[in-house]
This record gives C-alpha cells, sequence and structure tokens, in this order.
C-alpha cells in the first residue's frame, strides 16, 4: 500500500505542477501569454499524470480487494514484482493515453483565433478553437477514452462490493472497523477525484459559463492533488494530533 501512495504522492505532485506554476508566473507578470509548444506540453503533462492517477487507483482498489477478501494470497499476489509491474502498468498507460490525446488535439487546425479562456492549456477549450469538421474526429476519440475510464470505474465499483460483503460477513466488530478503515482513505480520494472530473467534462452545455468553467477547472485540477496527501495522512496519529491541537 505505501508503495503505491508513493507513486500517487508524486503523481499528485506532478499534477498540480504541470498547471499552477505557469498560471501563478502569468499573474505575477500580469500576462496571459503561452507558446504553442508550450501549451502543447501543459496538455501532455496534464493527461498523463491524470491518466495514470486514475489507472494507479483503480489498481489501489485491486490490492484493497487482495488483503480483504484473499489475505492468505496477499504475499503471494502482491509481491514487490506484482506491484512494480502493476505501477508501472499506469504509468505506460498514462503516457500512451496521453501521448495519443495530444498527438490528436494538436494536430487539428485552428479557426477560431488562438485565445483560451482557462487558466491552463485545456482540452475542451482548444476544442473550441478548432473547425467543426476535424472537431468529429476527436470527438470519437474522447468518447474512446470515457468508455475505457468507465471500464476503470466498474473495475472499482466491483472490487468495492466484494470487499463490503466480505467485510459484513466479519463476526469481530474489530475486525470490520480495522477493513473500512483502510479502505476509507483510497475511497474518499477515488470519489472526489471522480466526481470533480465528471462534473467538469459531463455537465450540461446550457450551464456552461466562463467563470463555471474557470471555477470547476480549478476544482477538478488543483483540489484533488492537495487534499490527497491529507487523506492519507489521517490516519496518523501524531498528523491527527498536530491537526486537532492546531484546530484548538
Amino acid at each position: 500500500m505505501y508503495f503505491f501512495l508513493l507513486n500517487l504522492a508524486l503523481l499528485d505532485l506532478g499534477c498540480i505542477s504541470t498547471t499552477l506554476p505557469k498560471a501563478m508566473a502569468n499573474a505575477l507578470w500580469d500576462t496571459r501569454a503561452i507558446s504553442y509548444s508550450g501549451c502543447a506540453a501543459q496538455v501532455f503533462f496534464f493527461i498523463f499524470f491524470l491518466s495514470a492517477e486514475y489507472s494507479l487507483l483503480t489498481i489501489m482498489s485491486y490490492d484493497r480487494y487482495v488483503a480483504i477478501c484473499k489475505p492468505l494470497h496477499y504475499g503471494t499476489l502482491m509481491d514487490s514484482r506484482a506491484c512494480a509491474t502493476m505501477a508501472a502498468a499506469a504509468w505506460g498507460a498514462g503516457f500512451l493515453s496521453s501521448l495519443m490525446q495530444t498527438a490528436s488535439t494538436f494536430s487539428l487546425p485552428l479557426c477560431h483565433g488562438n485565445v483560451v479562456n482557462q487558466f491552463f492549456c485545456e482540452i475542451p477549450q482548444i476544442l473550441k478553437l478548432s473547425c467543426s469538421e476535424s472537431y468529429l474526429r476527436e470527438v470519437v476519440f474522447i468518447a474512446f477514452t470515457i468508455s475505457l475510464a468507465f471500464g476503470c470505474f466498474l473495475f472499482i465499483f466491483v472490487s468495492y462490493l466484494q470487499i463490503f460483503i466480505t467485510v459484513l460477513r466479519m463476526p469481530s466488530e474489530q475486525s470490520r472497523h480495522k477493513a473500512f478503515s483502510t479502505c476509507l482513505p483510497h475511497l474518499s480520494v477515488v470519489s472526489l477525484f471522480l466526481s470533480t472530473a465528471f462534473f467538469a467534462y459531463l455537465k450540461p452545455l446550457s450551464i456552461s459559463s466562463p467563470l463555471l468553467d474557470l471555477t470547476v477547472a480549478l476544482l477538478y485540477s488543483v483540489v484533488p492533488p492537495t487534499l490527497n496527501p491529507i487523506i492519507y495522512s489521517m490516519r496518523n496519529r501524531e498528523i491527527k494530533h498536530a491537526l486537532r491541537k492546531l484546530l484548538q
């Protein structure tokens, strides 16, 4: 679990470092300019870290499933080699997804100017600048990506369904509490990640506005990477004690 948390922390750090430093620099210098290559790099790394994180969260749900539903086989199924292979697969899936998505997006001709109404280069905002004939090809690719994301969501859902069935069958209340407390941080992180991403990309066009788009983008690009370390740190007694002391 801690090996996967290390990877999750690196992905969160990379995700938030892709957008915020440039946005803060633009705010300090009172400018909104970004080069074409810089915009492409920002899109690539942002999608890379997001896709890899989603893949890693899917793998972590399997890790929790094996730990709770098949504890006697945990050492065999989740040895160091298996964990390293799964983590490498998550990073690799993020890289391939980002490479294809970025190449597809920036191969489109921009017919409606070069002004992105966002504090970072975001694919939906770039697509608004493209020609309508070429836009349809990108929509098909996005639909394919969404179907893969739904497959990961289904895998997480089934894993936790099996976990809850197993936990409810445990005779000891202490064992049930321990199992739930182990799964709660991961479940919270997954819920936060999916809820913000789904609202950002699946919200109705009728309620779309520049201010709402900016708020939603800030929500899904900054809030989850910031809160993830805090959510997992709540299991640490020293941090809980320090937080309680701070609040008092």
